[in-house]
């Protein structure tokens, strides 16, 4: 009978005495490390790219908000008085300001900022997600996604 000895890690473990069949495991462990590591490349990336496409849509509501806030202010002055108007285009500014700020912010600088807000303030970072999760599935329940006019016909 064959001397049988299993290779030293368990992942290639194969009891044959054929060399070959030793690399070839081997080669296939390898060949599955670097496929998870592709995987896990390819997926980083397309969450980047998620993440830019949503910071770019957020900045574009964020201006749409404040040219209605600016809008909005002109009336607020006609009915309430121009103090109040006022205070309305000071809100459209500080939304523009901040629209700004983001846009002209990397998705990794964004990302690091939300860690050091959440190492210096959990209780707030943990309560902003939870009204932040709490007003998205409102959202998705109440089926903001109007039906596209192809399926109507």
């Amino acid at each position: 009978m064959a001397d049988t000895a299993p290779t030293d890690t368990p992942a290639t473990r194969v009891v044959d005495n054929d060399t070959g069949a030793k690399t070839d495991a081997k080669a296939g462990v390898q060949t599955l490390k670097d496929n998870v590591i592709k995987f896990a490349n390819d997926a980083g990336d397309k969450a980047k790219a998620a993440a830019e496409d949503g910071k770019t849509r957020a900045g574009g509501a964020l201006d749409e908000l404040a040219a209605m806030l600016h809008d909005a202010a002109g009336t607020v002055d006609e009915k309430v008085g121009d103090q109040y108007g006022q205070y309305a285009r000071s809100a459209a500014d500080a939304v523009a300001n901040f629209s700004k700020s983001l846009q002209s912010k990397q998705v990794d600088d964004i990302i690091d900022e939300a860690r050091e807000f959440v190492k210096k303030s959990p209780a707030v970072a943990i309560g902003t997600a939870a009204a932040i999760g709490f007003v998205l599935a409102r959202l998705v329940k109440a089926g903001l996604d109007a039906p596209s006019d192809d399926k109507k016909a």
